[in-house]
């Protein structure tokens, strides 16, 4: 998918992250592709395990991010947009799927943090992987920009 793609998972630091790719998609003039990733439980031997009900889990996970991606285009005037926004939904581990995702993309964009982990900690397990083993540019935002 080319153009920027932006992981989100509902928490105040992806909504950032969103905010921030629908701007930079709409100044480059590139398409958005938004994806939330329905995390799989870990099987024995590491691999994710998709149970029946994931599915659906990750279709309410699609509606609820595009009820948010539709909030966050809502505050643009028609000309702030970018050309074309999809929003997926996929089941696996967030950082893998992401960057599968991104194979083709011009970029990546997530939070410094999603809705679980730590208080503490400066960059959540899905930046940091996303980061680390990305062959794309990768931008974290920040919970503090404004």
């Amino acid at each position: 998918m080319p153009g920027i793609l932006v992981g989100i998972d509902g928490s105040s630091h992806s909504r950032r992250a969103l905010e921030w790719a629908i701007n930079e998609a709409a100044v480059r003039q590139v398409p958005l592709t938004v994806l939330t990733v329905q995390q799989a439980i870990t099987g024995f031997w590491g691999a994710p395990v998709v149970y029946p009900g994931d599915a659906d889990l990750a279709e309410h996970a699609r509606k609820v991010a595009q009820e948010e991606t539709d909030q966050a285009l809502d505050k643009l005037g028609a000309g702030s947009r970018p050309p074309a926004v999809a929003v997926l939904a996929t089941i696996g581990a967030p950082a893998e799927e992401i960057l599968k995702a991104a194979e083709d993309a011009d970029m990546i964009v997530v939070g410094s943090r999603g809705a679980g982990g730590f208080k503490k900690l400066l960059m959540g397990s899905v930046s940091s992987g996303v980061a680390h083993h990305s062959r794309r540019p990768v931008v974290i935002v920040p919970s503090d920009i404004s």
